[in-house]
């Protein structure tokens, strides 16, 4: 059994790679930061265009569910192993080829003539986001120097929370104008502009390694990830019963117990899973966890109620989501400047709590009548939580691992933010789902049984069987706002709710000012080593 000290100095930092001239640097944040917005981008801008995609392509629902989570899963299942592969054979090349990929995979999504084709194109595309997403930080974590690498990381992280906002505004407006295909146009303008930029100033830098690349670990966590994600996304539609559900979610639990227990025995894991002990990257995981559940949830209860309640159409509804982004991405890049007076902990705890305050104030104050002013205030104050949290949170990730992870620490970051993401628009959005069912299941007596069942799936449904009904209709449509509200309300209180849990866990757990900042030791106690892995076998075992 080895025992050491917990904690000690952090070693002098790595600026091999750091690009000296100011410039220059610039160019290589706006690189990046194009390429994450297209990215981001793509996973939002397309929902808007799935009405109109399925009375081209004949798509049913799971045809459409498959063309929005082809992308997701393969994006977030590849991000670590392809975060590693940038550490250790040069995160340029990486980033060129996943740029690649991503405009061919959209240029080619254009001429689509059948769903399938589309399935397929979407998941190549999530292959090349997965190739961009994790590099696109790493490449400021290697380049910048210390004293601007925070203000860049804070830039970084407004825009990976505000990119799915830019898409979900570009695509509402080409498809109130044009057809689907033209949903393509702003990912395809922001990667070539990237990959313009990445070629001529986005240097060449990787970590001198040892060890073999973790290719079993690599393979498990793909698994892991894709099936959990798989599963998160399929409960709600298929039902949290179904077979495709049920194996989904078994699946990735044995395969993430495996890879716990493999990456424990590894001298060179891919991810080192005992930097867990450390409770700064703890805190900061957890807390990008929740957020961005919370983020992914509000958009798509809040799109919903913009549209079917007040009546706004996709680009009413899409410019109305702005003054979330125009709060949340200046205050992203001056948070870390405030952390570094205040700390992490209090950065990540207070933000949750704006949220928390944010979410219960929409909760309070929205009405069928009330209009857009019954929501915009605790809009705002959520803006203001996510600005500070969550570059604290992505900060606290990357800056616990040391220079060559830091292609893993992004994609560990990454991660977080998709399955948080996940896990959020499945839980909230079937709380808001079962108490709207409830609510407006009187309302629908009396209606033919496949109109009631319709009415009963969701507000969309109540607002087509409505149409013709004439005046007879509105009685209906009035019952189902009515009872859209009533789901919002219980939404956003649950969403208030764990809102405050992540601010209690990161004021409990994460370590105050004058702690952060030192790096984790990896030796650690053999006792406790063992009871990991005890405790992962016992997970394989049942």
């Amino acid at each position: 059994m080895s025992t050491t000290s917990p904690t000690r100095p952090a070693p002098p930092p790595d600026t091999s790679d750091v690009v000296t001239d100011p410039k220059r640097r610039r160019l290589v944040l706006a690189a990046v930061l194009f390429a994450l917005t297209a990215v981001v981008a793509s996973v939002s801008g397309l929902n808007v265009a799935l009405g109109q995609l399925a009375a081209d392509l004949g798509a049913g629902q799971g045809d459409l569910l498959w063309v929005v989570n082809g992308y997701t899963i393969a994006l977030a299942a590849l991000l670590l192993p392809i975060g590693a592969i940038g550490d250790r054979w040069g995160r340029r090349p990486v980033l060129l080829g996943g740029l690649g990929v991503f405009l061919a995979a959209a240029a080619a999504s254009t001429l689509a003539t059948t769903v399938g084709q589309l399935v397929v194109l979407r998941i190549v595309g999530g292959v090349g986001a997965a190739m961009i997403m994790p590099v696109t930080l790493s490449v400021i974590t290697s380049t910048f120097p210390e004293d601007e690498r925070d203000r860049a990381v804070g830039m970084w992280a407004g825009f990976a929370g505000a990119g799915g906002i830019l898409g979900l505004v570009a695509s509402s407006i080409v498809v109130d104008n044009f057809t689907w295909p033209w949903v393509f146009a702003a990912p395809l303008l922001l990667g070539s502009v990237a990959l313009a930029l990445s070629v001529l100033y986005v240097p060449a830098s990787r970590e001198h390694t040892e060890g073999r690349f973790d290719l079993v670990g690599s393979i498990l966590s793909a698994v892991a990830v894709g099936t959990l994600v798989m599963g998160i996304h399929e409960g709600p539609e298929a039902g949290w019963t179904e077979p495709i559900t049920v194996v989904s979610l078994a699946l990735a639990l044995a395969t993430g117990a495996a890879f716990a227990w493999w990456e424990l025995r590894q001298d060179h894991p891919l991810l080192q899973l005992r930097l867990f002990r450390n409770r700064t990257l703890a805190g900061g995981s957890v807390g990008l966890l929740g957020i961005f559940g919370l983020l992914g949830a509000l958009f798509l209860v809040l799109i919903q109620f913009l549209q079917a309640v007040l009546g706004y159409s996709a680009v009413g509804a899409a410019v109305s989501l702005l003054p979330i982004a125009a709060v949340m991405m200046p205050l992203s890049s001056v948070a870390p400047r405030i952390a570094r007076r205040v700390g992490l902990r209090t950065m990540i705890g207070g933000g949750a709590l704006a949220i928390a305050g944010g979410m219960a104030l929409m909760g309070v104050m929205a009405s069928t009548d009330g209009g857009y002013l019954t929501v915009a205030p605790g809009m705002l104050l959520v803006a203001i939580g996510l600005g500070l949290a969550m570059t604290s949170g992505t900060t606290a990730i990357t800056g616990s691992l040391p220079v060559e992870d830091q292609g893993v620490a992004s994609a560990l970051n990454d991660t977080v933010r998709e399955l948080g993401t996940a896990i959020g628009v499945a839980l909230i959005g079937s709380v808001l789902s079962a108490t709207y069912s409830s609510s407006v299941a009187d309302a629908t007596v009396g209606l033919p049984a496949e109109a009631a069942h319709t009415v009963e799936e969701g507000i969309g449904g109540a607002l087509a069987v409505s149409g013709p009904m004439g005046s007879q209709g509105e009685g209906l449509l009035d019952a189902a706002r009515g009872a859209f509200v009533d789901g919002w309300t219980a939404s956003m209180w649950l969403s208030a709710g764990l809102a405050l849990a992540i601010a209690a866990f990161a004021f409990a757990w994460m370590p105050g000012r004058k702690a952060e900042g030192q790096e984790l030791v990896l030796e650690t106690d053999g006792d406790l080593d063992d009871e990991l892995d005890q405790l992962v076998a016992g997970v394989l075992v049942d």
